[in-house]
């Protein structure tokens, strides 16, 4: 059974930066693709990066780009999300997610590929 665990989320103002983190049981983590997700209140669930097995592979939305950094480190089966220059618009709930499928030109915007999610953790940016 693989586990998820997200943590880091907290309550920063605009401008201010936090550091997500999440931790993957099991013995496979370093072929996973990782994702981060976000859902605001009343809106869908939105991509936010992804990284590849290797780390080799970086992938953002447009709307975080330059701003947060994905990173992840295979010997602590732990996937970083380092978020800079917050925005109250970046408030949500952040979902890790981790992916087994191994194919080339995975779609990782999709929350389809993604087969283990943990239960969130809130960030909220005030003005």
């Amino acid at each position: 059974q693989v586990q998820v665990v997200e943590s880091g989320g907290g309550s920063v103002q605009a401008g201010d930066s936090l550091r997500l983190s999440c931790v993957v049981s099991g013995r496979t983590f370093s072929t996973y693709t990782m994702g981060w997700f976000r859902q605001a209140p009343g809106q869908e669930r939105e991509f936010v990066a992804a990284i590849a097995w290797s780390g080799g592979f970086t992938y953002y939305a447009d709307s975080v780009k330059g701003r947060f950094t994905i990173s992840r480190d295979n010997a602590k089966n732990t996937v970083y999300l380092q978020m800079n220059s917050l925005k109250p618009e970046d408030t949500a709930v952040y979902y890790c997610a981790a992916s087994s499928r191994i194919a080339n030109n995975l779609p990782v915007r999709a929350p389809v590929i993604y087969d283990y999610w943990g239960q969130g953790t809130q960030a909220y940016v005030s003005p």
